[in-house]
């Protein structure tokens, strides 16, 4: 909630408290939906934007609000808005490897003319402005874990290039216009995140792994199963990514969860877990495929008092919950 003063007499200030409108973009997506949520509790009035490529309709229709408004639109075209805006979180991007395989020049166009048209508007507004980037920003990473410092081990020209650079460029658009136009900007780093709400489908390893097992399917692990990734709770990211749209940061923020496990070790979790009978089976590594992810979070510590308080146990079982909720629904 923002305060502005008017005096009233020499001593005497009158406060008057004024409602933040904010803009979510991708508000209708999986982490999305969940800042919305989180926005509103906060007492933000919110405008989601989503043109629903890859969001959905369902992840933002629990919201019952007159502080909350969606609009169905692409970002990639430019949107007008005539009365003030306070905070801009650009969310929006397929974020799945299913997703920017299958969209490459979507996800490239969102990345650049998405990103553009909302550092204007936000350039426009005055309004302070949030780019959600990636973890995959670091590529298939030489060093472990990844400090903010690193610059990454990125293929431009490999399948993966397209989500990759895409967002590397975001990030190189938001720094420009906070250098050039002196505009308030933030960048978060996102690694890998889980919990409810994540499409079914998705093609990740998380909800894969889940519903192999939920339906005593043969759980699919590509290469050895040696490659390392850390798993972040949805809940836990949401309250990093307000935490660092709140502060004073401009400089990349890593925010994930730093325990590290195989991927063999993780689908060994997840039987545990739902108590399936599943057997694990391996396949060809993907093109690109990082050998290693874990977030170094020595900055959000610093910089924004975070760090991640859901353990993997407790966050899986809630989403394996979501999934199974999901099953009784169809």
């Amino acid at each position: 909630m923002r305060k502005e003063s008017e005096k009233t007499g020499p001593e005497i200030l009158k406060y008057t408290m004024i409602t933040m409108k904010t803009i979510v973009t991708g508000g209708a997506g999986f982490l999305g939906s969940h800042l919305c949520d989180l926005l509103l509790d906060k007492g933000h009035e919110v405008i989601c934007i989503d043109n629903l490529v890859t969001g959905s309709a369902k992840n933002i229709e629990h919201i019952d609000s007159d502080k909350f408004t969606y609009l169905k639109h692409d970002v990639t075209k430019p949107i007008y808005f005539g009365d003030r805006i306070d905070y801009i979180f650009h969310l929006a991007s397929p974020a799945s490897p299913i997703d920017y395989l299958d969209l490459p020049i979507q996800t490239l166009k969102v990345g650049a003319l998405g990103t553009y048209n909302m550092l204007g508007l936000a350039k426009e507004q005055g309004a302070r402005f949030l780019l959600a980037s990636t973890s995959e920003t670091y590529g298939d990473p030489l060093v472990n874990p990844q400090p903010e410092s690193y610059w990454g081990n990125v293929n431009p020209i490999g399948p993966r290039g397209v989500y990759d650079e895409a967002k590397r460029y975001a990030e190189a658009i938001t720094m420009a216009y906070h250098r050039y136009h002196g505009m308030n900007t933030r960048i978060v780093r996102i690694f890998n995140t889980y919990g409810p709400r994540m499409r079914a489908g998705d093609g990740r390893v998380v909800p894969n792994f889940i519903n192999q097992a939920l339906c005593g399917e043969d759980i699919t692990v590509y290469g050895d199963g040696s490659q390392t990734r850390s798993f972040c709770y949805v809940s836990d990211l949401i309250d990093g990514i307000y935490r660092l749209m709140m502060s004073d940061f401009v400089e990349p923020v890593n925010i994930g969860n730093p325990d590290e496990m195989s991927v063999l070790e993780f689908a060994e979790r997840v039987i545990e877990v739902t108590g399936s009978g599943s057997r694990i089976v391996f396949k060809e590594l993907p093109v690109d495929d990082p050998k290693v992810r874990r977030p170094d979070i020595g900055r959000a510590k610093d910089v924004l008092g975070w760090e991640p308080e859901v353990g993997l146990v407790e966050g899986l079982k809630d989403t394996v919950s979501y999934f199974n909720m999901l099953d009784e629904k169809k």
